[in-house]
């Protein structure tokens, strides 16, 4: 460990500067980490970030050879750039007129119609309603904050960036959150109204942040039993980050389903579409139009599982405003507020088979895979269909042929020959 103190006093600062670069150590064990930290402290050297459950330093690193010495110490997992991430949106909100709200149609009591998006009604999240809307379930969206809004309940939130305020200064977090989650007090409803929303603010007012304070952001949700999270951000190029990816299956083996955009690169990075959204454990959602076509910007890939809309979508925006937005960031909270809906019926679901069920219902659409995975997203299918199918079972099947015609107005069931109505 003296060999290691000499290099961190050698090559890491508190400050930021030309000839420094933000990377990530990460230790084999918590004393070595802990005493990482301690030589840090004795030294005057504040880190940008530690996150304990990782093992995790985030630190300004003078550019220099020492840094190889570092990534060979015996003590040092691995060390890696803090990786740039940045908002999976193509296009400015433009801001609509406070409330505005439609002239009503009432499915029920309890519930405008009018309020309900094109966009929520594709994906059939309203068909579930009836059964939840989402009460109890906590949900995270991992962005740029979310402001206050008549139309978002907010639970809670953080600022991993600063320490700071979690309000939204950019919109992209705001507007993904309404997706998710728009309660419909006042002009529209999310696929959730009803969820537990938390801000996690890792995002700047520019959308664009650092993978130490997403891992910290998705530390701080497993914290406090957050086992739903939106990611509408992808890193930039098409690199892999190892402590991303340690974080994503970290907290999908906690239980976590995270709801992934793929990125709005079009074919530039194909077979890939972005991290995380790329990574096993998500969620991976491309974007489509209301025509049901795959958007132009949509990243084509390997990893996709499903598709949901994502052209001139209509959600919240700061300042009590609403706008469209594109991108697959707009796509991915369907897919959040859909999980939402399935884990407050399903409780002890596992992310896996939330996502085969999404995957085993999906709408057959033109595309092929790479560019929208199984289908359209279709929520209220997905908590109906068999286990079996939705496990992934082969499920045997014979044709019969009818020889009588039901010509009564009710419906008729069908028992095949040799099984017994139970």
């Amino acid at each position: 460990m003296k060999q290691l103190e000499k290099l961190l006093k050698k090559t890491a600062v508190s400050r930021p500067s030309k000839t420094t670069s933000r990377q990530i150590v990460v230790f084999k064990t918590q004393q070595d980490y802990r005493q990482c930290l301690d030589i840090l402290n004795a030294n005057g050297i504040k880190p940008v970030k530690a996150v304990d459950s990782h093992r995790l330093i985030c630190c300004h690193f003078h550019r220099s050879t020492d840094m190889d010495k570092i990534k060979q110490h015996p003590c040092v997992a691995y060390v890696q750039r803090d990786a740039k991430v940045k908002a999976h949106a193509i296009k400015p909100a433009a801001a609509a007129k406070r409330g505005g709200v439609n002239k009503a149609t009432k499915k029920s009591a309890l519930v405008d119609t009018a309020k309900i998006p094109w966009n929520v009604s594709r994906v059939k999240s309203p068909e579930l309603w009836n059964r939840t809307m989402g009460r109890g379930v906590k949900v995270a969206i991992i962005d740029t904050g979310i402001a206050k809004h008549p139309d978002l309940c907010i639970a809670g939130g953080v600022n991993t960036i600063t320490g700071g305020s979690f309000q939204d200064d950019n919109g992209h977090g705001t507007h993904v959150a309404g997706i998710a989650a728009a309660t419909g007090r006042q002009k529209i409803f999310g696929n959730a109204p009803i969820v537990k929303l938390f801000a996690v603010k890792v995002l700047d007012q520019n959308g664009n942040g650092f993978v130490s304070d997403i891992v910290e952001g998705i530390d701080w949700c497993l914290k406090r039993g957050i086992k739903v999270m939106n990611m509408s951000f992808g890193l930039t190029g098409s690199g892999n980050n190892k402590a991303l990816q340690d974080a994503i299956k970290r907290a999908a083996k906690r239980g976590a389903v995270i709801s992934a955009s793929a990125g709005n690169e079009g074919t530039m990075f194909s077979p890939l579409i972005d991290a995380p959204a790329r990574y096993p454990e998500t969620i991976a959602v491309a974007a489509t139009d209301r025509a049901n076509r795959v958007a132009d910007f949509s990243s084509r890939g390997n990893g996709i599982s499903v598709a949901a809309p994502g052209v001139n979508i209509l959600s919240t925006l700061p300042g009590g405003t609403y706008g469209k937005m594109s991108g697959t960031s707009m796509s991915a909270p369907h897919v959040t507020g859909g999980a939402a809906l399935l884990r407050a019926l399903f409780p002890r679901m596992r992310p896996a088979e939330i996502k085969r069920r999404f995957e085993a219902s999906a709408l057959q659409i033109p595309g092929g895979k790479q560019a929208v995975g199984a289908g359209l997203l279709q929520v209220a299918p997905a908590a109906v269909i068999p286990a079996a199918i939705a496990s992934g079972s082969r499920v045997p099947s014979k044709t019969r042929r009818l020889k009588k015609a039901n010509s009564a107005s009710r419906p008729v069931l069908l028992i095949p020959s040799g099984r017994s109505k139970r």
